[in-house]
């Protein structure tokens, strides 16, 4: 834990955050699903964010890589704005060729595994690194492996997706979001579509990140997760961000009705 700490002490000196949200709203045709969202992700930082279905979470997190487009608002990634640029106080939207670049810098995580299920574990893994930066082909093998044993799934490399567990695909996909060298995380509630037996493999697979430094932001109903290694958590509902603090704090001491009301059905 002390290398995390002190991976996190620049910020305290004014480090740029790696993700900046200022009145972040988005909506899908008359339906309003974020309402203003302000928050920051310090660099290192494990960010969690929890909330009842339908509360925006997922969608902010879409907004984050630009797989959604905000409507109002500034969000930022390492102090860079997300999809646009800024001239004369007038946004414009970036090329999908300049977004894809950015992109690469954040790893996504999703439910569902999302494997290309005509290859191997090992060629999922070594797919983005070849196609999107040219990375030699033995090279990008050679990565793919380390990866893969970093995730407890050495022995799998050869295996396609309907051979394996939807934990070790999960754990493939983290791989393959790892092997672009990402400096930021998101995951979009990484257990929800496991059996409850294959969780815990996959959390101890992002507690290792979490540990090594990556900074993540998490969407997540694993509380104790959340609460072990978090180092801050936001209950969102109705696309706001209703309380916000230490997992710890929130979670055994909400000062919020709403987060009370919510926290005591699924605790």
């Amino acid at each position: 834990m002390s290398d995390k700490l002190s991976k996190q002490d620049p910020v305290a000196a004014g480090t740029t955050a790696m993700v900046r949200a200022e009145g972040v709203h988005k909506s899908f045709g008359h339906v309003e699903v974020l309402k203003g969202i302000d928050l920051e992700v310090r660099p290192g930082e494990v960010f969690c964010l929890i909330g009842p279905s339908g509360s925006g979470k997922s969608t902010f997190l879409r907004c984050i890589n630009h797989l959604e487009k905000i409507n109002a608002g500034r969000l930022y990634v390492d102090g860079e704005l997300v999809g646009y640029r800024q001239k004369g106080g007038k946004l414009y939207e970036l090329k999908d060729s300049e977004v894809a670049m950015k992109r690469r810098d954040i790893g996504m995580v999703f439910q569902r595994f999302n494997l290309f299920p005509h290859m191997t574990a090992l060629e999922n893994v070594m797919e983005a690194p070849v196609q999107v930066k040219g990375v030699a082909k033995a090279e990008a093998r050679e990565r793919a492996g380390q990866l893969l044993e970093r995730v407890g799934l050495a022995d799998k490399a050869g295996n396609y997706p309907s051979q394996l567990s939807g934990g070790q695909q999960q754990r493939v996909a983290i791989a393959r979001a790892l092997a672009m060298d990402p400096k930021l995380m998101l995951f979009d509630e990484p257990t929800s579509a496991l059996d409850p037996e294959l969780v815990g493999d996959v959390l101890d697979v992002m507690r290792d990140l979490a540990e090594s430094g990556m900074t993540m932001v998490v969407v997540t109903h694993e509380m104790g997760f959340a609460r072990e290694v978090g180092d801050s958590l936001v209950f969102m509902d109705g696309g706001v961000v209703v309380e916000s603090g230490h997992p710890r704090d929130v979670l055994t001491n909400p000062q919020h009705e709403r987060t009370q009301s919510f926290l005591s059905k699924v605790l």
